[in-house]
């Protein structure tokens, strides 16, 4: 059974990307579960360190994108936004090419705070970055 509160599909999550950071460094949802939230990003010239590895402000990008995405699909958007308020990661394996894929799922879904883990792997499913991001949940101005 879907925890979502909020519609969502595919097309509708590419419409609301335009623009963004995620856009720009190839980030893209590619599933919405009953649960969970993943979503691709490729390791090139736009996500690499100096260094030729994935950059972890990239893997972090990747994983605040799935997880507020995920966040925001659990409220009436009407009424409640969520957003970012900590992240940690931890950087467990370097990737050099490829695609990672993330996938966010909830640890926490309380009325003022949200807690998600996001694991994010490379094209082997070996684990690339471990993070969680704790989100805000706050009230929409006049609602």
């Amino acid at each position: 059974m879907a925890i979502w509160k909020s519609p969502a599909n595919l097309e509708a999550v590419a419409r609301f990307q335009r623009g963004t950071l995620g856009e720009r460094i190839g980030i893209r949802i590619t599933e919405i579960g009953d649960d969970y939230v993943r979503g691709t990003m490729p390791v090139d010239e736009h996500t690499r360190q100096p260094f030729g590895r994935l950059h972890g402000g990239a893997s972090v990008a990747l994983a605040e994108e799935l997880g507020s995405f995920g966040a925001n699909l659990c409220l009436d958007a009407q009424r409640e936004v969520a957003f970012g308020l900590e992240i940690n990661a931890n950087h467990v394996r370097g990737a050099t090419a490829g695609i990672v894929t993330g996938t966010a799922r909830p640890l926490h879904t309380g009325r003022t705070t949200q807690i998600w883990e996001i694991r994010i792997e490379d094209e082997q499913q070996q684990l690339v970055c471990i993070s969680r991001l704790t989100m805000a949940v706050v009230q929409r101005s006049g609602k």
